[in-house]
This record gives structure tokens, C-alpha cells and sequence, in this order.
């Protein structure tokens, strides 16, 4: 039986995706993007029988690990953490721009892994959305982020953005993925899906299909010198 859990959630006015990750066996899980409606996702996974030991970041604009954006607080890591005393696996170019102490940081990088039982996560480190953004493979299964959408890609002209970084990540790390690899995105953006596949996004979304990294950057906006 195979032991891995998984299980994605759909929270915040944002239509962002939060994602349990963990074992059947040991029953520990971990959080990706903890945010808007924390109690709701740890009583989802106490539910399930499983105890959250931490919480993975993709990125960490507000949307996805909370903080205070115009005036409005929004909850996120700061009350993961008042209710579970784990890690928050952040990559290092970000631990700065949690919206909680640096201490409190486990920070990542491209080589870093997370094992739970014998589920382990591997960190791909994707920058383009921002300079930490990373994905999380887990078996047959990636975890996108605001890197690689279904049938589009993350937006490029945020402060911190890169889009010659996007296109390297997009074309040079996850479209190398096995084609059946599932991908399973941060937000709930297409009408049609919750999830896709590499193959599917190779033969699909135009984000993975420019003839050239130059071609990629005129579509964005961003034509080379």
C-alpha cells in the first residue's frame, strides 16, 4: 500500500492551494503555504489521523505565508507557529522576508531534501516568481508554487521578479521532470483542473513552449538588449 499522503486544500479569498505532505506509516505530515485559515488545514490533517511537524514555503509573498498587506492582516506562519512548534522550511535568499523571526527559519537550498518515514520531499529551487521560489517533488508528484500554473506561469513584473530566471527554471528544471510527473500548482487558476502534468503543461501551456529564452523574455515584456 503505498504509504504516502496527500491531500490539497483550497483557502483564502486568493483561491490559493495548501497542501498536507506526509506518511501513512509514522502519521506526520508537513504544511506548504500555511495561510488564511490555519485551523482549518491542521484540523483537516488531525482529521485524517495525521500530526503536522512543519511547514514548507514556496515563496513568501503574503498570500502564502501572511503578514500584513495594506492594512489587513492576513494569518499565516506566524499563527502556524502558535499552534505547532515545527520547522518552517524556507529557501535562504528568503528567510528574510518571513513574517516572523529568521530564527524561527530552516532555511533551504537547492540540494535539500525532507524525509518522513520513507516519504521524502525534494526542494527544487525555481526563481523567476522570486529569488527562493521553489517546488516540492514528492514521488510522482510536484508541488509548483506560483512558478508553473496550469496552462501559464507566475507573474514576472513583481518587485524581486526575474523572468530569465522563470525561464530556466521552467524550461531547464520542471519541463526535465518525467512527463507523467503530477503537477499540482499555488492557486486555483484554471477553470478545468486542480492539477496537470509536466507532459500535459509540455504540450499545452505557451509559458513551456517559446522557441528561446529571447522569444520567452519579448512575450513577458522584458525583450533582450
Amino acid at each position: 500500500m503505498d504509504d504516502l499522503y496527500f491531500r490539497q486544500i483550497l483557502a483564502g479569498p486568493m483561491a490559493n492551494f495548501v497542501y498536507l505532505i506526509g506518511s501513512k506509516a509514522t502519521r506526520q505530515a508537513v504544511v506548504v503555504d500555511p495561510a488564511w485559515e490555519i485551523q482549518e488545514i491542521l484540523d483537516a490533517a488531525a482529521g485524517d489521523g495525521m500530526t503536522v511537524t512543519g511547514a514548507l514555503i514556496t515563496h513568501t509573498h503574503f498570500d502564502h505565508v501572511g503578514g500584513t498587506f495594506q492594512g489587513h492582516h492576513i494569518p499565516g506562519v506566524a499563527e502556524f507557529l502558535e499552534a505547532v512548534k515545527g520547522k518552517i522550511y524556507v529557501h535562504k535568499s528568503e528567510v528574510e522576508r518571513l513574517p516572523v523571526p529568521a530564527s524561527e527559519a530552516s532555511p533551504t537550498d537547492a540540494q535539500s531534501t525532507l524525509a518522513l518515514g520513507d516519504i521524502v520531499i525534494e526542494f527544487i529551487h525555481t526563481p523567476g516568481h522570486t529569488p527562493g521560489s521553489q517546488c516540492f517533488r514528492v514521488r510522482d508528484r510536484v508541488v509548483s508554487g506560483d512558478t508553473l500554473f496550469i496552462g501559464s506561469c507566475g507573474r514576472t513584473d513583481l518587485p524581486g521578479s526575474d523572468p530569465a530566471a522563470m525561464y530556466e527554471s521552467l524550461t531547464q528544471k520542471l519541463a526535465r521532470l518525467d512527463e507523467a510527473t503530477l503537477v499540482f500548482p499555488g492557486h486555483n487558476y484554471a477553470e478545468h483542473a486542480t492539477h496537470s502534468s509536466i507532459g500535459l503543461e509540455k504540450a499545452r501551456n505557451p509559458m513551456l513552449r517559446f522557441p528561446s529564452k529571447s522569444a520567452f523574455l519579448a512575450a513577458m515584456g522584458y525583450p533582450e538588449d
